[in-house]
């Protein structure tokens, strides 16, 4: 039986970029489907099952960053924002939204597709993994297979792609010196001049989901100058 391709969906206003990237992705050996307007993307992802989403955040009727959120917090899929904003806050709230990736135009299509077949690699290798989809910790449940947190008191919250894959580097090596080099090698992206920044923003968010105070952190905590401790219990 011919394996399934994975499926990388492409959204943005250009036709002459949707092209480019259909191109070269289904080079690559990926299935593509590409859409010029959110709504028209909204509609299909209800039935589709993404891998991957590409999204462009210059959409003609929609914000981009809140359909990011969106996608991250709902579909499961990982996300990479293709932008022609290329300031570093942009970046940041791409990031704090739930993005996996962020690419600015204009781009390489091979950058593109090396960034997307990394994201399906640290993907496939959580796959096969014998590490339980389901881990409690300090009183928390996070279900890896649903993307959801669950506190003592069966109070749940979604969490995204980015944070689920921060989250499982933690509970891998719990009470361990885990480094931002080491979390950014994991997550296989390519590091830049604000990778630290990058990787600060989703230990953040994480902190917050758990309630887990910034300035007295029971759970994720702060060495400064060399990265991170994760403290606690952890049962598979």
């Amino acid at each position: 039986m011919t394996p399934q391709k994975s499926l990388i969906t492409i959204l943005d206003d250009s036709p002459e970029i949707r092209e480019m990237l259909s191109t070269a992705l289904q080079d690559a050996g990926y299935d593509t489907k590409s859409f010029g307007r959110s709504g028209d993307f909204e509609r299909a992802i209800r039935t589709l099952s993404p891998d991957v989403c590409l999204v462009d955040l210059g959409l003609p009727d929609k914000d981009g960053l809140a359909l990011v959120n969106r996608l991250a917090l709902e579909s499961g899929a990982a996300v990479i924002i293709i932008s022609g904003r290329n300031l570093v806050q942009d970046k940041i709230i791409g990031l704090e939204l739930g993005a996996d990736d962020y690419i600015t135009k204009p781009f390489e299509t091979a950058e593109v597709v090396a960034r997307v077949r990394a994201l399906l690699r640290r993907n496939t290798q959580k796959t096969v993994e014998t590490a339980s989809q389901v881990v409690r910790f300090s009183g928390w449940t996070a279900d890896f297979e649903q993307y959801r947190l669950t506190d003592e008191n069966g109070k749940t919250q979604d969490l995204s792609h980015a944070e689920s894959k921060v989250l499982r580097i933690f509970l891998d090596a719990p009470n361990r010196l885990i480094t931002r080099d080491q979390i950014f090698t994991a997550l296989d992206q390519t590091a830049g001049e604000n990778f630290d920044r990058a990787i600060d923003v989703r230990v953040s968010r994480l902190r917050t989901k758990l309630r887990d105070d910034p300035q007295n952190p029971q759970i994720i905590k702060t060495i400064y100058g060399a990265g991170y401790i994760f403290i606690g219990n952890v049962e598979s």
